[in-house]
């Protein structure tokens, strides 16, 4: 039987010795990397078993009531937790409404039509600004926003809307400044830097030649936006969108200083509310341990969990049902 040359021989040994350390490479990735999934898997389901346990004795004294009990009572011991969800859903869908429209258009604005230099100049700020600490954006909306929406936008408001049939109840109220259309006023000046990076960084990434050949058709800008880039960046975009949503859901200090801290429900954007965080944030540090008012605040807690994973849920089937479409 015929040798295999040294050389040969020692190059099989190479070869063999080098797919030996990439299977086990391999494994050692696969494993840290499953490890990775599984644990953030556990932190989660933590999460929710301290928020779901440490709220059973709320749960339990008050059943379903305490979802829609508008009560916030330490003395007497009547917690509910519908006037905090109706301001926490409030508060975040006139973010969304103030935030998503200005995103959009500053982030078509740098990729489309601002200059280089500038644009890159505005995105540094924008990215600066996403990371400006929430107690600022709270000191900042208590000491700026609020007297201007109280001397300027909320009389203005109440005196061209407040009669109008429909909508103007949204609109009325005496002008404290603070409220439920302040807080979500200052949500949006925090969550649009999160969606316009985002938007911009999908922007930019579109293939040039869908656009060069809509434009070579004829299209104008606002056709190339609505028929090329909103359908090739729809689900990034809604994923910028629940980054803000998920940001504006869990405020708390930036909220706190103008939402005017009140558990009342009412109909008007004027009104001062309380979101879940805020109300977490305030009457944390005064419940007692084993109390039923902290139990009652992390059922709070689970609920904003629960209300986070729901909108998240519907999301995904809306981005679902655009794709199949």
């Amino acid at each position: 039987m015929m040798e295999l040359p040294s050389s040969l021989a020692a190059h099989d040994g190479a070869v063999s010795d080098k797919n030996t350390r990439g299977q086990w490479g391999d494994a050692l990735f696969g494993m840290v990397a499953r490890l990775a999934g599984w644990s953030l898997l556990a932190v989660m389901a933590g999460i929710i078993l301290v928020l779901v346990w440490g709220g059973r004795q709320a749960f339990l004294a008050f059943g379903p009531a305490f979802l829609t009990s508008t009560a916030w009572n330490p003395i007497s011991h009547h917690f509910g937790a519908a006037t905090s969800i109706f301001g926490t859903l409030v508060t975040t869908a006139v973010a969304l409404v103030f935030a998503v429209p200005f995103a959009f258009g500053v982030a078509f604005w740098l990729v489309e039509m601002a200059p280089p230099a500038l644009a890159r100049f505005i995105e540094t700020a924008v990215q600066l600004l996403a990371a400006v600490p929430s107690i600022i954006f709270g000191m900042r909306g208590f000491f700026i926003v609020v007297p201007f929406m109280a001397h300027h936008v909320e009389p203005a408001a109440t005196h061209y809307l407040g009669h109008v049939p429909g909508i103007g109840l949204l609109f009325r109220g005496a002008p404290y400044g603070t409220g439920l259309l302040t807080g979500g006023i200052i949500l949006a000046i925090m969550v649009t830097p999160f969606i316009c990076s985002v938007m911009t960084d999908v922007f930019v990434s579109i293939p040039a030649v869908l656009k060069e050949s809509a434009f070579g058709l004829g299209a104008t800008r606002w056709e190339v936006m609505r028929q090329v880039v909103l359908p090739w960046s729809r689900q990034a975009v809604m994923g910028g969108i629940m980054l803000g949503t998920g940001r504006a859901l869990g405020e708390t200090m930036a909220v706190t200083f103008v939402i005017g801290n009140s558990n009342r429900l009412g109909w008007s954007l004027f009104a001062p509310g309380n979101t879940i965080a805020s109300l977490i944030a305030l009457e944390f540090p005064e419940s007692a341990a084993g109390s039923l008012k902290l139990s009652a605040l992390l059922a709070l807690g689970a609920i904003l969990m629960v209300i986070s994973f729901v909108t998240l849920a519907c999301s995904r089937i809306f981005l679902q049902r655009g794709a199949v479409n």
